[in-house]
């Protein structure tokens, strides 16, 4: 059963999701079905996607739904716990990560406000293992004042994002961007509609080898 046949069937705590999440959601999750995956959820609305995860991800998985409200202490369930904080206190955020172990999986569907956002991947993103996925969503609040965005609006979660494409191409920058520990661990970006997924990934020697027969100009017969 896919992600999206799930949410329709659902009829345990309620989900809501934007339609077109569903196919992201596959794309980049699918990997960690049926393994051993601790999965973060900032966020955790009435407690149907923790649901939801927990059945997509299989009886391996370890599901932690991180929220402000005491009332969610009432999502937790089996291989579904949860802790309750402010996504923007580091320093609960390292205790999370000292608990359960470094995440595999972060989805960040919080506060989505912008200084929220950039706490949280400060010290969640680079505690991913290689092939860890961190998922932040719900982005076009990055241009509402409401939730300290704006176009261009330097506070902005999206116009990090794009300071940090240069970063995952600084090995070619010639020099004007020294390589990061961004550059060094991060193997692919991806924009959607509302969404961006950062993939973690070891890379190797980069080169551009030449491989198979090299063109030759035909002869022609006058």
């Amino acid at each position: 059963m896919t992600l999206w046949s799930d949410f329709l069937t659902n009829d345990q705590r309620l989900i809501h999701k934007w339609k077109h999440y569903f196919p992201v959601y596959e794309r980049h999750f699918a990997k960690f079905v049926n393994k051993d995956v601790v999965f973060f959820e900032i966020g955790s609305g009435q407690g149907g996607s923790l649901q939801m995860w927990k059945r997509f991800l299989g009886p391996h998985a370890r599901i932690v739904g991180i929220d402000l409200r005491p009332e969610c202490k009432e999502f937790a369930e089996d291989q579904i716990e949860i802790r309750i904080g402010d996504q923007s206190d580091k320093a609960f955020l390292r205790e999370l990560c000292n608990e359960f172990g470094a995440p595999d999986v972060v989805l960040d569907d919080g506060s989505h406000m912008m200084s929220h956002i950039h706490a949280s991947f400060s010290v969640l993103y680079p505690q991913l293992p290689r092939n860890g996925v961190y998922l932040v969503e719900d982005l076009h609040t990055a241009y509402w004042s409401e939730y300290e965005g704006g176009l261009k609006r330097q506070e902005s979660f999206l116009e990090t994002c794009k300071g940090l494409i240069d970063e995952l191409n600084a090995d070619h920058s010639r020099g004007a961007l020294p390589p990061t520990e961004f550059t060094r661990t991060t193997l692919s970006m991806h924009f959607y509609d509302s969404i961006v997924v950062f993939e973690k990934g070891r890379h190797g020697t980069k080169s551009a080898p030449q491989i198979g027969k090299p063109l030759t100009k035909p002869r022609w017969r006058m």
